[in-house]
């Protein structure tokens, strides 16, 4: 695995970001108002077990005070660490939507599908637990598209260039990147000041 994880590092950096007009017709991935006065982005990988316990422990939380009252928007922004979370967002981004349903799916039963001593084995189990849980994709049409590939890959390009992001979960507020310790107390503190 360490192997296909150095491959894809080298692959990424060798691509370089896609054009706006591709990018506005992929739909981004996010909860909330959108004109909301907090714009919060979470650069996430989909095999990250802190992006698991993000959604399980702080989400719910973040939903209930700050984005479901419609003080604050959150992004998703993908920052796949290895192969399996590249095809896994992917497949998140891949219904085109914007709605946040399947990676929600992804991260909340994250221990079910990252299975497997190959790439060929994490996506069987990805894919056998898409159809588990009656998630209608067609997962090889999805992991080749080349503009969803790109889509991806870009929010991890511009992720690292424009925030120095090295690492998952990163959270940037309203452009400025959190630097606290991630859990929802110092997260609840930053976002009151915006208020």
């Amino acid at each position: 695995m360490k192997k296909t994880i150095v491959l894809f590092l080298i692959i990424l950096l060798k691509i370089s970001p896609i054009n706006a007009e591709i990018t506005n017709k992929i739909k981004r991935i996010f909860i909330g108002n959108k004109d909301a006065k907090i714009n919060i982005i979470i650069y996430e990988s989909l095999t990250c077990s802190h992006c698991a316990n993000f959604h399980i422990d702080i989400l719910p939380d973040l939903k209930r005070d700050f984005i479901d009252t419609g003080i604050a928007k959150l992004e998703f922004r993908h920052f796949p660490l290895d192969v399996a979370a590249f095809n896994a967002s992917k497949i998140a981004q891949c219904k085109n939507d914007g709605k946040s349903d399947i990676l929600n799916t992804l991260y909340l039963n994250q221990h079910r599908w990252i299975k497997g001593k190959t790439i060929e084995e994490v996506n069987k189990n990805l894919e056998k637990f898409l159809l588990k849980e009656n998630i209608t994709v067609d997962f090889n049409l999805c992991t080749t598209n080349k503009k969803i590939e790109e889509f991806v890959l870009n929010d991890r390009i511009e992720g690292t260039k424009k925030f120095k992001i090295n690492a998952t979960p990163t959270i940037i507020i309203n452009d400025k990147k959190f630097e606290k310790s991630l859990n929802y107390k110092n997260l609840k503190k930053t976002l009151e000041k915006l208020i």
